[in-house]
C-alpha cells in the first residue's frame, strides 16, 4: 500500500509539472524577458511560501502551548510582555526587509527587460482587431514594409521591438514563452521588446478579454535563423502567385467579383482591402482565423462557407456560394503560398 501511493505520488508530480511545459507556459522560457519573469515567478513563489508556513507556525505555537499559572492572574508579568514586544518588533522589521527585498527585485527585473531591446534592428508594428492581429513590419525603405497577419516571423537570437496598438478595445499581447503580456490600447503605442534565444515556435494568446471571440485570438512566434527569416521576409514582399490550373483561375475571378474584395488585399490583384487580414501569402501560414483552425484545404472550405458556425461573431461574412464555386475560391486561395 505504502509503494502504491509513492508510485501514484511521483506520477500526480510529473503530471503537475509537464503542465508547466509546453509551447505557452510562462514556466518554461526561451528568452531572456521569459527567463528573468520566470526566476521571479519562482521566487516569489517560493517566498510566500515560507513566509505562511512562519505565520502558520506563530499562529499554532500560542494554541498548542499551555499557559503558565498565575497565582495573581492581575499581577502584569513583565518579562512576557517584553518578549512579545520582541516578537512583534521582529515580526514588522522581517515583513518590511522582505517587501523592500521584492521591490528591488521586481526594479531590477524591469531594468533588465527594459535593456532587451535597446539595440532591436527589427521593429514590428502589431495592431489588434476583434479577433486577429495586423503584423505590419518597419522599414526604411518603403517598398519593403511588409504586412500580414496573425503569425509573427522574426530572426532568432536577436532582438525585436514591437509596437503594440489596437484599433476597437484593448486588448493583450502574450507570447508566454517569449515575454510577459503587454495590452493593446486604441489610440497608444506600447512598446515590447523579445527575444526568441533559438528557433521555434511559441503560442501566444489575447489575454485581455476583448469580447465574444477572446479565447479564439490566438498568435504565433516563429523564430528561424536569419539567413531564413530574410528569405521569408522576401518571399513575402513579392505579389501573389498567378493561378496554377483552371479551377483557381476561376477562384481568382470568382475572389475578384464576390464581397471578399472589399474587405481582404492580395497582392497583385485589384484585392485592396484593408479591414480583414491580408492574404496574399495565406496559404503559407500555419493557421487560420488567428489559431482557430489548422491550415488545411478542408479547415479553409470550412471557414469560408461557415465562418460564424467556426467563430461565432467574427466580422467574416457568410458569402452566398455553390460547392463549385467554394472548391475554386478554396484552390485559388490555397495555392497562395
Amino acid at each position: 500500500m505504502k509503494r502504491f501511493a509513492s508510485i501514484a505520488f511521483a506520477t500526480a508530480i510529473a503530471l503537475l509539472l509537464q503542465g508547466c511545459a509546453g509551447w505557452q507556459s510562462a514556466l518554461d522560457p526561451k528568452g531572456p524577458a521569459a527567463s528573468e519573469l520566470a526566476w521571479l515567478i519562482w521566487f516569489f513563489t517560493g517566498l510566500c511560501a515560507v513566509v505562511w508556513v512562519l505565520v502558520m507556525i506563530a499562529l499554532a505555537a500560542p494554541l498548542m502551548m499551555r499557559p503558565r499559572d498565575r497565582l495573581e492572574p492581575l499581577v502584569l508579568d513583565a518579562g512576557a510582555d517584553n518578549r512579545k514586544l520582541r516578537v512583534v518588533t521582529a515580526a514588522v522589521g522581517l515583513t518590511a526587509v522582505i517587501l523592500i527585498g521584492l521591490t528591488l527585485l521586481s526594479f531590477f527585473a524591469n531594468r533588465t527587460l527594459a535593456a532587451i531591446g535597446s539595440d532591436a534592428a527589427l521593429t514590428i508594428r502589431v495592431t489588434g482587431h476583434q479577433w486577429w492581429w495586423e503584423v505590419r513590419y518597419e522599414d526604411a525603405t518603403p517598398s519593403r514594409i511588409l504586412t500580414t497577419a496573425n503569425e509573427i516571423h522574426i530572426p532568432a537570437g536577436e532582438p525585436v521591438r514591437l509596437l503594440l496598438t489596437s484599433t476597437d478595445v484593448i486588448h493583450s499581447f502574450w507570447v508566454p514563452s517569449l515575454s510577459g503580456k503587454l495590452d493593446l490600447i486604441p489610440g497608444h503605442m506600447n512598446v515590447l521588446d523579445i527575444k526568441a534565444d533559438k528557433p521555434g515556435v511559441y503560442r501566444g494568446q489575447c489575454a485581455e478579454f476583448c469580447g465574444a471571440q477572446h479565447a479564439n485570438m490566438g498568435t504565433f512566434i516563429i523564430a528561424e535563423p536569419r539567413a531564413k527569416f530574410d528569405a521569408w521576409w522576401n518571399d513575402q514582399l513579392q505579389p501573389a502567385a498567378g493561378p496554377a490550373s483552371d479551377e483557381a483561375k476561376t477562384g481568382e475571378d470568382l475572389f475578384l467579383k464576390r464581397p471578399c474584395v472589399m474587405c481582404h488585399r492580395i497582392g497583385g490583384t485589384p484585392a485592396g482591402g484593408t479591414v480583414a487580414p491580408d492574404l496574399t501569402h495565406i496559404g503559407s501560414r500555419q493557421t487560420l482565423a488567428a489559431g482557430t483552425l489548422t491550415m488545411s484545404r478542408g479547415n479553409l472550405a470550412a471557414w469560408i462557407a461557415d465562418p460564424q458556425g467556426i467563430k461565432p461573431g467574427s466580422h467574416m461574412p457568410v458569402v452566398d456560394l455553390s460547392g463549385d464555386e467554394l472548391n475554386a475560391i478554396v484552390a485559388y486561395l490555397e495555392g497562395l503560398k
